[in-house]
């Protein structure tokens, strides 16, 4: 009596599973016609058909500023469109322990100190690494506990 019912069940659920794929399937299909009926609808079919220049698709020249209108500026255009130089993130964290005046600070107050002084936004991961950095060359050195560092000397 009970694997009956325990039979049942399982029966239940794979027909219930079978018409969740089946309806997951066809609204899949139906995208995919939908898609392929409106080819003005996709995102510049010129491009997918332009001449490749060194490995890479080659846009119209008139396509680019489209493209761009959308977007909000990248976080690099401020500076010229040019990238941080190597070993700034090291530079600025070791320039804000030197400043510090406990002698010691723990990554949240280097991140402060670096958006209030400084002006720069800062991701934990990136300070954790320039002190790992900085403490590679012995400029650095971390506290017993590991939280809080303070700057050596070059």
């Amino acid at each position: 009596m009970a694997k009956t019912a325990l039979t049942q069940l399982q029966d239940q659920i794979e027909a219930i599973r079978r018409e969740a794929y089946e309806a997951g399937y066809a609204a899949a299909m139906q995208a995919i016609r939908d898609f392929a009926a409106y080819p003005s609808a996709r995102p510049s079919a010129v491009t997918a058909a332009a001449p490749r220049v060194r490995g890479r698709a080659k846009a119209p020249a008139a396509a680019k500023p489209a493209a761009r209108r959308g977007r909000p500026p990248a976080a690099t255009a401020s500076a010229g469109g040019k990238r941080p130089r190597r070993g700034t993130n090291a530079a600025l964290v070791a320039e804000v322990l030197k400043a510090m005046p406990a002698g010691s600070a723990r990554p949240a107050e280097i991140r402060k100190a670096l958006q209030s002084d400084k002006g720069v936004a800062m991701a934990f991961t990136s300070i954790r690494h320039a002190l790992g950095q900085l403490a590679g060359r012995n400029e650095v050195a971390a506290s017993d506990d590991g939280k809080t560092w303070r700057y050596l000397g070059s």
